[in-house]
């Protein structure tokens, strides 16, 4: 007999899922959570439970927040299950579901009122976001663009802002005008330098209505920088029905995520913060290794393989990850453009780092999908390859693959896989790359013209000559053909 998650169901729940060992009635809230999506719930949130389960900092509770119609849907979700999330880890040998509950509300999402006045309560110490990449009104270069229309908006009219950063401006100042102490702000995205980046959408914003309130901010609030890690599908209806018929919970919205967390953050708090060390946390004075470990193994080899894939019509990741070429490709990549501009991380193996990540690729339990590693390019290549290539340039180093993934990317968005299926776009910027791919089948260069994307990169002629033959060659010979040439040393001209 299946039970639908409340407070009240709990002691049913346990029947086959591990639940919360605290009462949550205990919690007080300290952290103002924007965008409560899959992965705050399966990363910064376990380890908040993990912690409430220790029985130590009980007054760090969540509550979320958001300004878009997602965050709406699910605020009306969790509301409805008493803000409780189950969390099911999957890796090839073991399923396991937890129920969660660190998040004690969400606020009415877009209510600016009710958002500021919870920023402004003392209690209220860290504010953190997972707003994903396209989130921060930065350009290829990761520069602030306040001329953002609705970033100006919130510039023109600070006591009613729409955006997270106008809020939290508007949530700082009256704090300062009712004499609290700031809170710190606390990026959990997927950006290099997540806290500078953050640092200058925050100031950013203000300085467009107070710049001296813009100048107190940078002197006086802590935007730690941090390296976070969990891969976190989106849910369909194929998990709801799985965790009903597998373990007789009806849960609107649970998370599945594999097995495998990490957290690397820079201890920089303005007001305090949970004790987060103790369930696994690193606390370190610079994140910058990591996050590049991170961001350009990881991250850069997702966006590597999405595009090869989805051109093969292959859905599921750990499906790409068994495709020979594919996985080939991405092992060659990553050895000979990517790793090798890694700068050393303290105690680890880059090796073994990427070996790990194949590991956690191949998990067919996760069931991650090619869709969601392709959306959001537009946001996700500036940040996750176009780097590592910039920096295998100013080295004199080649660019072979890294030229070949943004081939990929081009060929994808000519809007057709390679056996012809229509492909179905997941990018603010779809509509203008999809011109311009069509263009590039014949002018390879009208794919190149995006500064706020390419930026330096498009100005190397070694990258041009190399990305002109990759596109190409994958028009005439296709994706297959093509990634035999790479890993053949034969795709160079």
């Amino acid at each position: 007999m299946t039970c639908k998650l409340s407070l009240a169901t709990l002691s049913d729940v346990a029947r086959t899922a591990a639940i919360p060992g605290y009462d949550r009635a205990s919690l007080k809230a300290g952290i103002v959570h924007f965008g409560v999506g899959n992965f705050h719930r399966a990363h910064q949130a376990i380890y908040l439970d993990d912690l409430f389960n220790a029985g130590t900092d009980h007054d760090w509770a969540i509550v979320g927040a958001g300004v878009l119609p997602s965050d709406a849907a699910m605020r009306e979700k969790l509301a409805a299950q008493d803000f409780l999330t189950t969390v099911v880890e999957q890796d090839n040998n073991k399923t396991a579901a937890r129920v969660t509950a660190p998040m004690i509300d969400i606020l009415p999402v877009g209510d600016a009122v009710a958002i500021i006045a919870r920023l402004a309560d003392p209690e209220i110490r860290i504010v953190s976001m997972t707003i994903t990449e396209g989130g921060y009104f930065i350009d290829a270069s990761g520069t602030f663009n306040p001329a953002h229309p609705a970033i100006a908006a919130d510039g023109a009219n600070p006591n009613a802002p729409k955006t997270v950063f106008g809020l939290i401006v508007a949530g700082l100042k009256a704090r300062k005008d009712n004499g609290i102490g700031p809170f710190t702000v606390m990026s959990c995205d997927n950006i290099p330098h997540n806290g500078i980046v953050t640092a200058n959408a925050v100031v950013g914003t203000a300085a467009l209505s107070d710049p001296a309130f813009a100048d107190w901010i940078r002197a006086n609030v802590a935007f730690p920088n941090a390296m976070v890690d969990r891969i976190t599908p989106a849910t369909s209806q194929r998990e709801i029905d799985f965790l009903r018929d597998n373990f007789q919970i009806e849960d609107s919205w649970p998370v599945y995520c594999e097995e495998f967390k990490q957290w690397v953050l820079e201890d920089k708090f303005t007001a305090g913060r949970p004790a987060l060390e103790k369930v696994g946390v690193t606390f370190v004075a610079d994140v910058t290794p990591y996050e590049h470990m991170k961001i350009r193994i990881l991250n850069g080899g997702h966006a590597a393989i999405a595009y090869p894939a989805a051109l093969m019509d292959i859905h599921f990741v750990h499906d790409s990850m068994e495709e020979p070429l594919i996985r080939a490709f991405l092992a060659k990549l990553e050895k000979d453009e990517i790793i090798p501009i890694v700068p050393p991380v303290p105690n680890t193996s880059l090796a073994d780092y990427f070996a790990l990540i194949e590991h956690r690729l191949l998990n067919p339990k996760i069931a991650d999908t090619i869709p969601r590693l392709a959306q959001d390019g537009s946001n996700r290549q500036p940040k996750f390859i176009l780097p590592s290539t910039l920096d295998n340039l100013r080295q004199g180093r080649d660019v072979v693959g890294l030229a070949l993934v943004s081939a990929l990317w081009c060929r994808y968005f000519a809007g057709t896989t390679d056996s012809g299926k229509d492909i179905v776009f997941n990018d603010a910027s779809a509509e203008r790359l999809h011109a311009a791919a069509l263009k590039a089948k014949d002018d390879p260069s009208a794919f190149l013209v995006f500064d706020d994307i390419f930026g330096d990169v498009a100005k190397s002629e070694l990258f041009r000559k190399r990305f002109t033959h990759a596109l190409k060659t994958l028009w005439e010979k296709g994706t297959r053909e093509t990634l035999q040439l790479y890993l053949d040393g034969k795709l160079a001209v």
